[in-house]
């Protein structure tokens, strides 16, 4: 497999070996390109260079592809053994800036390139063994190992786009061009752009589960939607063509700017794109690893707030109603020119799938139909925020792929660059950054006077965040009391007489009980939830003050709630309340010094109980308390049988959860005071309710 030009694997045909063989290939090929990738790094010390103040280093994402397979085999139980457990902390999560003045100065104790590289070859070998012996049958869909392989894969192609834009900012001598990363050496003056008819129609989106490609969340499901006929730039915005806007002023003028781009360029000083370079000898542009005279007729790369800037201006300049396209409308254009979809084209239809350039190319070089670059060399931006299709769902072991960005800030990108393979070079690819963020992208522009559809996603509308918001922060049902509060009042009352320092609550969902502990009177409330979604309901809660989401009530009948922390007495703790997202049985160093660490309902919940219980004395205080509450549900989906605590029988006799807890606790804690039941009521629909009885144990450190 030729590494440069590998495509996506078509997952539902074929002989099972062969295609065991075709994905080993495609593994290979992926991490091969990838670590060709950081060859370009001039020195070992440039892995550590912040190359854009709002990203880790390199060396961040060198390790983070990796750790990335490691985890999600981990959460799909396809292996039970870590690897490197402080490498699979330190790399799990990456920066989502939330804004361009977010600046991230968190200090990081970051190893050797040598020895992320060691983990690289070991996470490697696993990989290749898991492939090689893992049952495979066809079709593999979202349920199949092979899928979260798959899943690793694609995922480190995202990074290969995303860590060489990263490159692209480090200080010219700090990288090295290699002959492997070659640059297109065609340069000139662009044709005249022109706007040319693009007839209306209906696009469909969205993928079935029968689909045979590999692809994320946000491809799935159904939207329909009839394009009224609009015209579409010929090409893509040269360097040329965006210079006018640029010698025309453009950069000094607010009134050509939304709200949020005039920030952007005011708190940047931006008076040109970012990878131009002005001198003295004349304009000259960046690469990835190299600077050349200006190509003028090489395509425009800048964001969004800068390519909507530009479409104004080009408004007033024309009279007419210029614009970016929706999504809808730059299907339909694609649609129009009939391209044949990856992997299923002999060669790319344009600068994409690393098979031309690393490097754009020029606006007229690839031609589709009566357009060029409808494909490929940089990606064009929409007017489109990104949403989720009608009968969307999160993969259970990616919850937070795409639901972070259903904020109305990430934009949709189309089309692909020139680095973009895999999954991003497919029709269906659906990929969203915000608005001030630089990629390798660029844009063509419409003229149409059609209104753009906003696709507002402000209720949280996943069926299980939806009933932890409810079960958190709505109403009692049935007389019974609030379980956080609850919790929250229970430990307060052990408490007494011990200092409130610090507060953990580990598997702290949406929050409720970590607020109610800061109003308690505890001087700082740290909440950590390993699911991506109820860490970010609950960091929402905390910055904005409100939830909002939508509770099913009968079949597709919703009703629609807002709580806030001013309703519950709780809007003036937040200061003192902090949320992140972890693994409770591989929790980074830092969280540690708790006076009181609360556990509700989480052990029968975690993989490895035992060693959660067994490691959690190191995280308190001398004298320091640990609150565990559980129904003790065990169940073999979330840990395995030989974890569990208790819920089985030894000898014939049966062996009860809590004994299990006192075994594997008395050798750090004496319990206090006799086990409580706590009642807990979760509404799953206006008729259907859980009612569960957990039992809550104190424990003192000794």
């Amino acid at each position: 497999m030729d590494i440069r030009h590998s495509k996506t694997i078509v997952l539902d045909q074929g002989d099972p070996e062969q295609k065991r063989d075709e994905i080993l290939r495609y593994f290979h090929a992926t991490f091969d390109v990838d670590e060709k990738l950081y060859e370009t790094l001039k020195h070992d010390d440039t892995f550590y260079l912040r190359a854009d103040r709002l990203r880790h280093p390199l060396i961040f994402y060198f390790g983070h592809t990796a750790t990335f397979f490691i985890n999600k085999l981990i959460i799909a139980r396809v292996i039970d053994q870590r690897i490197n457990p402080r490498f699979e902390s330190m790399f799990a999560v990456g920066v989502d800036e939330m804004s361009w003045d977010d600046l991230n100065d968190s200090h990081y104790d970051w190893p050797t390139r040598q020895q992320v590289k060691e983990y690289r070859d070991k996470v490697r070998e696993l990989v290749d063994g898991l492939i090689r012996t893992l049952p495979l049958t066809l079709p593999v869909t979202w349920e199949n190992p092979y899928w979260v392989i798959m899943m690793g894969i694609e995922h480190e192609r995202i990074h290969l786009e995303t860590s060489s834009v990263l490159i692209r900012q480090l200080p010219i001598n700090q990288v090295v061009q290699l002959p492997f990363w070659s640059i297109c050496t065609e340069t000139g003056e662009p044709p005249a752009n022109q706007l040319l008819n693009v007839s209306g129609g209906k696009v469909v989106l969205g993928k079935s589960v029968t689909d045979p490609l590999y692809g994320w969340d946000n491809e799935y499901g159904l939207h329909e939607v009839e394009v009224k006929d609009f015209k579409a730039s010929r090409q893509l915005v040269s360097n040329r063509e965006f210079m006018g806007f640029v010698e025309a002023g453009g950069y000094r003028q607010q009134q050509w700017w939304s709200e949020e781009g005039w920030g952007w360029r005011e708190f940047k000083q931006a008076a040109h794109p970012l990878f131009w370079i002005s001198g003295a000898s004349g304009w000259r542009l960046r690469c990835m690893a190299s600077e050349i005279d200006m190509p003028w007729n090489w395509p425009v790369e800048v964001n969004y707030l800068e390519a909507k800037a530009f479409c104004n201006w080009k408004a007033a300049e024309t009279g007419l109603p210029i614009r970016l396209p929706s999504e809808d409308e730059w299907n339909r254009l694609r649609d129009s020119c009939e391209i044949p979809d990856q992997p299923y084209w002999d060669k790319a239809p344009g600068n994409i799938n690393l098979e031309h350039w690393s490097s754009p190319c020029p606006v007229d070089k690839f031609k589709t139909g009566d357009f060029f670059d409808v494909l490929g060399n940089v990606w064009q931006w929409t007017e489109t925020s990104i949403y989720p299709f009608h009968g969307f769902q999160v993969h259970p072991c990616y919850d937070d792929f795409s639901t972070p960005t259903f904020d109305a800030r990430h934009n949709l990108i189309k089309g692909g660059s020139w680095i973009s393979t895999g999954n991003e070079a497919t029709r269906d690819a659906r990929y969203a950054f915000r608005r001030h963020f630089m990629q390798h992208a660029g844009f063509r522009y419409v003229e149409s006077a059609a209104p753009i559809e906003i696709h507002q996603d402000q209720y949280e509308s996943d069926a299980l965040a939806a009933q932890y918001c409810d079960a958190h922060y709505g109403a009692d049902h049935f007389w019974v009391p609030n379980f956080q509060v609850s919790c929250a009042d229970m430990a307060l009352a052990a408490m007494n007489g011990h200092r409130k320092g610090q507060a953990l609550d580990l598997g702290c969902a949406v929050g409720r009980t970590a607020f109610e502990l800061a109003k308690g009177g505890f001087e700082l409330v740290t909440g950590l939830d390993f699911s991506a979604r109820f860490f970010r309901l609950a960091t929402r809660m905390c910055e904005e003050g409100y939830l909002r989401y939508a509770l099913p009530e009968e079949g597709e009948i919703v009703s629609f709630h807002e709580i806030s922390l001013t309703e519950l007495g709780l809007d003036g703790v937040r200061d003192r309340v902090q949320f992140y997202q972890a693994d409770a049985c591989n929790l980074p160093e830092k969280f540690t010094g708790y006076d009181l660490v609360l556990a509700a309902n989480l052990i029968d919940r975690l993989y490895s109980p035992r060693k959660f219980l067994s490691m959690i004395h190191e995280r308190l205080n001398p004298g320091g308390l640990l609150v565990i509450t559980s129904p003790y549900t065990w169940l073999e989906e979330y840990t395995k049988k030989e974890e569990w605590l208790g819920g089985y029988r030894a000898a014939g006799e049966p062996v009860w959860s809590l004994d299990g807890l006192k075994e594997t606790l008395e050798p750090h804690f004496r319990m206090v005071g006799e086990p409580k039941d706590v009642p807990f009521v979760i509404r799953e629909t206006r008729r259907k309710f859980q009612h569960t009885v957990a039992e809550l144990t104190v424990w003192e450190l000794k």
